[in-house]
């Protein structure tokens, strides 16, 4: 079911009032792809009203007062993606695209979108119920942090939006226990996933260096950030606490991770895998030609690439679902309307990592000074894709279904080292579920660039691709891998750029479409390098290109033919 949007809509439901009402950036698609979505369904599930208002007008009561007060709480997000990675690109030009929005035009979400969705309730509903934070922006931007946009350390989101509380994470036990708490008249604050307030930091917590400090004492950033990224494990994080002004921004431990029945639970819920039809009148949206027909298999990355943010926000430690839920998911999706007999996309923030973890990591949570895949990969992880063999043919079984594709990106070093089954899983994705192009991300070529990359060596791209040549040649097919790199990264001058043009050109025989810029975005090893220009890691001075045509010119170095031919002269 959808939830609703309307009164009108409400009162079918039998409904006088909500618990709860989620205001998002985003449209209201109705996906487990959506957190929004997730969230509200979960609650649903467990016997709350809720419903959603999506892009609220920002200049009067009309959109956010359409349903009236919650009882429990309003919940903010700005949608999938952080506002301003949303409206902006790397060198600060408007985006002319939201694919999250009706119609595709990117006019409806504003810069920032957590702070302003929440002032704007505040606005029209002076003494109302708690206003809740939640989603990517809100979590990563949840401690004092660097913001590209406005080159400065921004204070806690809670702060800056006067939110009441804040929950980070992927947040699905967090919400029910917040629930419960409200509806019983107790403190939340004790509730693990929770940010809020306070005058005085808990005697047990581990305080950071305050806002002051970091904002001014670019070694107290890093030391601050270290301490962050450290707990951030369910099992071993401490509670830490930020002094901003006379005030603490406290951060409670991380939610635990969910078991495997209850992901499974929250992937069997009533979505209608749709936009809703209150926002469908305005226009398609994009995303849904990509998440309609996929299935996410699993939360959590250890690969933990300094650019990215995804173990920070889903954490560490992956939890995969059963082959059961993923398969009861894919007969769904072979009976929607529309469906051509494709399922586009089984994976997660990286494929192949499903169904296998370390077991010490499990246990004892996650390693505080080593990495599962960088600088090598750690023998305790022992990867095996036999799992995900084992999956992938099941979903080729279901009736309906001609071709399921895998369409997230691929760790090539989890391949190359799973020695049992590693060759076994690439035969079968060159056979099987290739759609003519296989993701991949070097992001790189240089050893210096892909140490402050957390990425492995080049040579493991070498060997891959050697691999994926060959497979391809038995079965008599024209595929090819996607290179997805990145420009002006920390460290990396134009001579690096003319380097890896040489390689890619050379030795992988490509000329490469997929450069983007490197944005810095809060919450990220990366960020800390732009804004600090030191290595967080051996707290060495680095180069940081911050012009913005110098940026622009490394990415043409890649991507502009006449500089290419520049090179080659």
């Amino acid at each position: 079911m959808f939830l609703p949007t309307t009164i009108s809509e409400m009162n079918q439901l039998g409904w006088d009032a909500l618990d709860v009402i989620l205001v998002s950036g985003d449209s209201y698609i109705d996906s487990p792809y959506i957190g929004i979505a997730v969230i509200g369904h979960l609650l649903v599930d467990s016997g709350y009203r809720v419903g959603v208002i999506a892009q609220p007008q920002l200049n009067s009561l009309d959109d956010i007062g359409r349903l009236g007060e919650p009882k429990l709480f309003w919940g903010v997000s700005a949608g999938s993606i952080d506002s301003m990675v949303s409206n902006y690109t790397a060198s600060m030009k408007k985006r002319k695209q939201d694919d999250y929005t009706p119609g595709g035009i990117n006019n409806r979400r504003p810069d920032r979108a957590t702070i302003v969705y929440t002032n704007l309730i505040r606005r029209y509903f002076k003494q109302t119920a708690p206003v809740v934070l939640g989603g990517l922006e809100a979590s990563l931007r949840r401690l004092a942090h660097y913001d590209y946009w406005s080159d400065q350390i921004r204070r806690s989101i809670l702060f800056d939006s006067k939110a009441d509380f804040l929950i980070y994470g992927m947040a699905e036990r967090s919400i029910l226990e917040l629930c419960q708490a409200l509806v019983e008249n107790k403190s939340p604050l004790s509730m693990r996933g929770l940010c809020y307030i306070a005058k005085e930091s808990p005697p047990d917590f581990l305080e950071l260096p305050s806002f002051e400090e970091v904002s001014t004492n670019k070694y107290r950033f890093i030391d601050g950030f270290h301490t962050f990224y450290k707990n951030n494990d369910p099992i071993t994080a401490k509670g830490l606490s930020q002094k901003h002004g006379d005030r603490y921004l406290i951060q409670n431990p991380p939610a635990f991770f969910l078991t495997q029945p209850e992901i499974d639970h929250v992937y069997s819920l009533n979505y209608e895998r749709e936009l809703h039809p209150f926002y469908r009148k305005q226009g398609e949206v994009r995303a849904l030609e990509t998440i309609r027909f996929s299935i996410n298999t699993h939360q959590g990355c250890y690969g933990e690439c300094n650019f990215c943010a995804i173990a920070v926000h889903e954490g560490r430690t992956i939890r995969w679902r059963s082959q059961e839920s993923i398969l009861a998911e894919g007969h769904i999706i072979s009976k929607l309307p529309g469906f051509k007999g494709f399922i586009q996309d089984v994976g997660g923030a990286t494929a192949n990592m499903y169904g296998f973890e370390c077991n010490k990591k499990v246990t004892r949570g996650a390693c505080p000074e080593r990495r599962c895949l960088f600088p090598v990969m750690c023998n305790a992880l022992r990867p095996t894709h036999q799992p995900q063999i084992t999956l992938l043919k099941a979903l080729r079984e279901i009736p309906a279904v001609k071709k399921v594709f895998v369409g997230s990106g691929l760790r090539y070093d989890l391949i190359i080292n799973d020695h049992r089954f590693g060759s076994r899983y690439l035969a079968e994705i060159v056979d099987q579920h290739v759609s003519g192009q296989l993701k991949v991300a070097p992001e790189h070529t240089d050893p210096t660039i892909l140490a402050l990359m957390g990425k492995p060596k080049i040579e493991k791209l070498l060997e891959f691709k050697k691999k994926f040549d060959a497979l391809n040649k038995i079965n008599g097919k024209r595929q090819f891998l996607t290179y997805y790199f990145i420009a002006a990264y920390p460290g990396c001058d134009e001579k690096e750029m003319q380097a890896m043009q040489r390689f890619v050109s050379r030795q992988l025989n490509t000329t490469p479409e997929q450069v983007q810029i490197f944005t810095p975005t809060p919450s990220t090893y990366a960020s800390v390098m732009y804004y600090t220009e030191i290595n967080p890691f051996t707290m060495q001075p680095i180069f940081v290109e911050k012009s913005l045509a110098k940026k622009n010119r490394q990415k043409e170095t890649l991507t502009k033919p006449s500089n290419r031919k520049k090179l080659h002269a």
